[in-house]
C-alpha cells in the first residue's frame, strides 16, 4: 500500500527457474541502444540490392582484358593518380581501412572526375592474382608506347644530356617496372625496349614501378640493334651493361649523350647488341657474388651517371 516504506519493488516470485531478482542491472536497457544507422541496401552483403550491384561490377570491370589493366596496392595506385595517368575506374573495397594514401587517391579520382566504384572485396581478390590488392586498385588503358624517333628527340632536345635506357633479354615485368623507377629517380629520358621477346608495360609493371610509368616514355623497336645503329649515328653513345665488361664503371665517362644497354642476369647481352656498344662496363663486386639482378645493377649504374653529371 501507498507509504509502505518495506516495499523493495517488484521481484521475481520463489520458486521460479531464475530464483529471485531485483531489476536487470541495465543489461536490458544495454542491449536495447540503437547501432546506428542502416547501411543502403547495396552495401549490406546479403540484400538483393548488394548482389544485383557486384553483378553488375563483375559483367563490366571484374577481369582486365586486352582493353585494360588493372593497377592493384595503394602506393602505385596514387602514384598513377598524381602522375595524371589516364584512368577508366577506381575501385574501393566496401570496408578497407582507410589511411591517408586512399583518401588522397580517392579525392584525385574525384577531382579527375574518374568514376569511383565500391566492390565487396571478394570481386578486388577476382581481380587479382595474389588478392595484394590492400582494398584498392585503379583501371587503366593500355600503355600507350611512343615511337624511337620520338623518344630520340625529347632525349636531345633537353638542356642535359641524353640518357635513355634500352633492355635487351629482359623478360620479367617486374624488372622493367623497377627500371622504369630508376629511370624516373636519377633524371633518364626514357626507355627502350624490343617489341618481341620482351616484357612488356602491363600491369605488373605499372606496380612496379609506382606509377613512374606514367611519367617515363617507353618506346618499342621493332629490331632492337638496327634502332641502336641510328641513335650511334645521331650521335649518342651506346654502352652496354654486362658482368664481363671491358672496364668498370668507376672509369667510364658518363656526362656524354648515351644510352645504357641492360642485359637480363642470366643472358647477359645478346652477341650482337654487344657488338653494337660502343663501351661495355661492369660493376665491381666485393667478395663471391658473380652478378647482381638486372634491376638493382641498372639502379646502381644510373646513380653512378647521376653522380658524374651533378659534380
Amino acid at each position: 500500500m501507498a507509504g509502505n516504506s518495506k516495499r523493495r519493488g517488484a521481484i521475481r516470485k520463489e520458486g521460479t527457474k531464475k530464483g529471485p531478482t531485483i531489476g536487470s542491472g541495465g543489461v536490458r536497457r544495454r542491449g536495447l541502444e540503437g547501432r546506428g544507422a542502416t547501411p543502403p541496401a547495396h552495401q549490406r552483403p546479403h540484400h538483393p540490392a548488394a548482389k544485383r550491384a557486384a553483378q553488375r561490377v563483375r559483367r563490366t570491370y571484374s577481369k582486365p582484358t586486352d582493353e585494360t589493366e588493372i593497377v592493384l596496392g595503394r602506393n602505385p595506385v596514387l602514384e598513377c593518380l598524381r602522375a595524371d595517368a589516364p584512368a577508366g575506374a577506381l575501385y574501393v573495397a566496401l570496408g578497407a581501412e582507410a589511411d591517408e594514401r586512399m583518401t588522397e587517391s580517392v579525392t584525385l579520382a574525384a577531382d579527375r572526375g574518374i568514376p569511383i566504384l565500391e566492390v565487396p572485396r571478394h570481386d578486388l581478390d577476382r581481380m587479382s592474382s595474389n588478392g595484394l590488392h590492400q582494398g584498392i586498385a585503379l583501371q587503366v588503358p593500355p600503355y600507350s608506347y611512343a615511337h624511337p624517333e620520338d623518344l630520340l628527340a625529347s632525349a636531345t632536345s633537353d638542356v642535359q644530356p641524353a640518357l635513355l635506357v634500352a633492355l635487351d633479354n629482359i623478360s620479367d615485368p617486374r624488372n622493367l617496372g623497377a627500371i622504369i623507377r630508376s629511370v624516373a629517380a636519377f633524371g633518364g629520358h626514357g626507355v627502350l625496349i624490343p617489341q618481341r621477346r620482351s616484357a612488356a608495360v602491363t600491369a605488373v609493371a605499372w606496380r612496379t614501378s609506382a606509377g613512374a610509368a606514367a611519367r617515363v616514355p617507353v618506346a618499342r623497336a621493332t629490331n632492337l640493334n638496327r634502332t641502336l645503329n641510328q641513335w650511334t649515328a645521331a650521335g649518342v653513345r651506346v654502352v652496354g651493361l654486362d658482368a664481363d665488361g671491358d672496364t668498370t664503371i668507376d672509369d667510364f665517362d658518363a656526362t656524354r649523350p648515351m644510352v645504357l644497354v641492360v642485359g637480363s642476369e642470366g643472358k647477359g647481352l645478346s652477341r650482337l647488341v654487344r657488338q653494337n656498344c660502343d663501351q661495355v662496363v661492369s660493376i665491381p663486386m666485393a667478395g663471391p657474388t658473380q652478378s647482381l639482378n638486372a634491376s638493382v645493377a641498372a639502379g646502381v649504374v644510373l646513380a653512378e651517371i647521376a653522380r658524374q653529371r651533378r659534380r
